[in-house]
């Protein structure tokens, strides 16, 4: 059986929007073993697929130690959807040892990152939408010949809603919103006083809230929870598996450039975006999210960043401040009325 090694060790965003183009590309070659190399949390997104396998890798490794990892797995073709030195290197080691057995059939397949279509795009030289990086992802796939599914509900099915905590399971029959309202950079956070706006007209609309955040984030959102009946902070109580579970079971996320919405995408579930620094044409938008549920001010210094790393030029992060609660308010209504019809 042919047998490949699929590698991206990091960021968890980047991860997730693997998930769905590997769920597509394994389901049209059964007679293909897939191996994916990839943070060990992430795992419960890709289960529920026969033909592959995972393997729990962290990048902050040497690259001795990732190559006597990769070797273990025995494959005869890698590809390679994270292309950086630690890796790069251990792939060579990978391939030298294939060659001194006299294996010459292993080959390695690297993603192209675009970065010179996004340097262009941060120059405001060309404004053209970038290629999405789950077509780059794919693009690798295709370069191995691999058969592609039409099938574009790549959606985790053993993901249902497993979590019985009664705090989470909400009685009544009123939609579900999700809302995720931090990311790794402050570029990407719409000022929490924003959400914290929108939190309240959620509730106060009668919606269900889930609040998502990390364990350094559950003060934030617990206050939330104590003040807006309605809403619940999730932040840190639950796995990833169960969290996935629960963002499978929303009707609705509201999240940040950040990776709940690629876990939201994974799962199936539609998200309402909000960007600042980094921009929904920069290449990293939700896998089968509709464009039109990204909510940008489009400001002439987007993008700024093609992480969000980056400090504002102006101190204030206007391109967040310029989206009002009330729109994504209006948003999430219009969305969750058409999902009702």
């Amino acid at each position: 059986m042919r047998h490949i090694l699929v590698i991206r060790l990091s960021a968890l965003g980047d991860v997730a929007l693997l998930a769905p183009v590997l769920r597509r590309r394994a389901e049209a070659n059964p007679d293909v073993h897939f191996t994916v190399a990839a943070p060990p949390m992430l795992e419960p997104l890709f289960g529920g697929m026969d033909n592959v396998t995972f393997l729990g890798l962290k990048k902050q490794q040497s690259s001795w130690r990732i190559f006597r990892a990769l070797k273990a797995v025995g494959a005869a073709e890698v590809a390679d959807l994270h292309v950086v030195n630690r890796v790069g290197l251990a792939l060579i080691l990978l391939q030298l040892d294939h060659w001194l057995h006299f294996d010459f059939r292993f080959r390695i397949f690297a993603l192209d990152k675009g970065r010179r279509s996004r340097r262009r795009m941060l120059s405001h030289r060309d404004m053209n939408p970038r290629r999405p990086q789950w077509q780059r992802y794919d693009d690798v796939f295709a370069r191995m010949r691999l058969e592609k599914s039409e099938n574009r509900e790549a959606k985790i099915e053993s993901h249902k809603l497993m979590a019985t905590d009664s705090q989470t399971r909400t009685p009544n029959a009123q939609p579900t919103v999700g809302v995720a309202p931090f990311s790794q950079h402050d570029g990407k956070v719409w000022p929490l006083e924003l959400t914290e706006r929108l939190v309240a007209m959620l509730a106060n609309a009668g919606y269900n809230v889930l609040l998502f955040g990390s364990k350094s984030e559950a003060a934030t959102l617990e206050q939330w929870a104590a003040k807006y009946s309605g809403a619940i902070s999730v932040a840190g109580k639950h796995g990833f598996a169960d969290e996935l579970s629960l963002i499978a079971s929303l009707d609705l996320m509201v999240s940040m450039d950040s990776a709940n919405m690629h876990f939201a995408s994974a799962v199936g579930t539609r998200v309402v975006s909000i960007w600042g620094a980094t921009h929904p044409d920069f290449g990293f938008y939700g896998y089968g999210q509709d464009r039109a549920d990204a909510l940008c001010a489009n400001l002439s210094c987007q993008p700024c960043s093609a992480f969000g790393q980056r400090p504002c030029r102006y101190g204030d992060h206007r391109c967040l401040r310029a989206i009002a609660p009330e729109a994504v308010f209006e948003k999430v209504q219009k969305i969750l009325a058409l999902q009702r019809n």
